[in-house]
């Protein structure tokens, strides 16, 4: 299956569970950690043709996503003299395909690069729409650049390996397109094998059918809003929340899913206190992420520093804070009207 990502420039093309075959007549760098390396590599240079591709491995996880591991990347794509001709491979999940974009975007002033996901999280999410970045001590994603993979291949035979844990993580950016842009689609997630698919033992076709609607979802977004000046801001449902969360706790404590799934609770709640969703909705929701066991309950430990970290979000215009709610199930709205009182009120009652 294709879709592609109709961009005004550069469109692409989203390959899922696709024959494999690379052909490149310029040098290549494959980003990638250790441990898919171990578990997956020799598959990908089986279907590569090019010079001898030049390995880059770099540690796992959202605490590594800094200049330091940037600065590392770029040192090894120097030292092997590929040039704006060269390409980078993305060889990963999310972390890797943030890193490995932005990194692309910023040697010799941006190279072509193409995303691999390996996860189910960066095949629905973070492998499309060219948003690249690493996170720092203000919170995550907070420095990076649009920069537009050329491909990107999804494979449901990577997913495979996944543990439950990583699959449910992935199911929350799932659960988030779902709930803010097609009611339809979260009545077919309702009605998943959770447990099959969380073991991993579910038909390809599962798979397939979950990363297709998800990417047709984001690449129709994408098409119109690209840099998200608008409609791309929808996307960010729950995360508003979550890169709070996840920056507070180390990006150690929770998957990047899973903090989604956290701050889509704690979205739903304040969309409940503002009239934009009805109890019975809002447990709907809870009852799906909790059925993909997802976790649910998050405790505040200070109310005030939450409250402040909003205004670090790259949403927020001229100090006024926008949160991304869904109105029903199946649509969302901006809202920049929410009130310091109601903000606090909300978090008080996570504390």
């Amino acid at each position: 299956m294709q879709i592609e990502v109709k961009l005004k420039t550069n469109p692409y093309k989203v390959y899922i569970d696709e024959p494999l075959n690379l052909h490149f007549d310029s040098k290549v760098a494959i980003l990638s950690n250790a441990k898919i390396s171990s578990l997956h590599l020799s598959s990908l240079l089986s279907r590569l043709e090019c010079d001898e591709p030049l390995i880059i491995t770099v540690k796992d996880g959202e605490a590594y996503k800094n200049f330091n591991t940037i600065e590392e990347i770029l040192n090894q794509m120097f030292h092997a003299r590929l040039d704006r001709k060269s390409v980078l491979i993305s060889f990963g999940g999310g972390v890797i395909s943030d890193m490995g974009g932005f990194a692309a975007s910023i040697y010799q002033r941006g190279i072509r690069f193409i995303n691999i996901p390996t996860t189910l999280l960066a095949c629905v999410d973070a492998s499309v729409g060219g948003k690249t970045g690493i996170n720092n001590a203000f919170g995550k994603n907070l420095i990076g650049a649009f920069h537009q993979p050329i491909a990107v291949h999804c494979r449901s035979e990577f997913l495979r390996t996944l543990g439950a844990r990583e699959l449910a993580a992935g199911m929350a950016e799932v659960i988030k397109m779902a709930v803010i842009f097609d009611a339809r689609f979260l009545e077919f997630l309702e009605g998943i094998d959770a447990h099959g698919l969380l073991n991993a033992t579910c038909e390809d076709e599962i798979f397939t059918r979950i990363i297709a609607k998800s990417v047709e979802l984001k690449a129709a977004v994408v098409a119109e809003d690209e840099r998200e000046s608008g409609a791309r801001m929808f996307l960010n449902y729950g995360h508003t929340f979550a890169h709070i969360i996840e920056n507070e706790t180390g990006y150690e404590k929770y998957l990047h899913g899973e903090a989604v799934a956290l701050g889509m609770m704690m979205a739903n709640r304040l969309a409940l206190n503002l009239g934009l969703l009805s109890e019975a909705e809002v447990g709907r929701v809870g009852g799906l992420l909790r059925k993909f066991k997802l976790p649910l309950d998050h405790r505040i430990k200070n109310v005030q520093s939450f409250y402040e970290a909003f205004f670090l979000d790259k949403k927020t215009q001229n100090s006024r804070l926008n949160f991304i709610l869904p109105c029903g199930l199946g649509k969302g709205v901006i809202r920049d009207d929410v009130s310091k009182d109601e903000l606090l009120r909300l978090l008080e009652g996570f504390a």
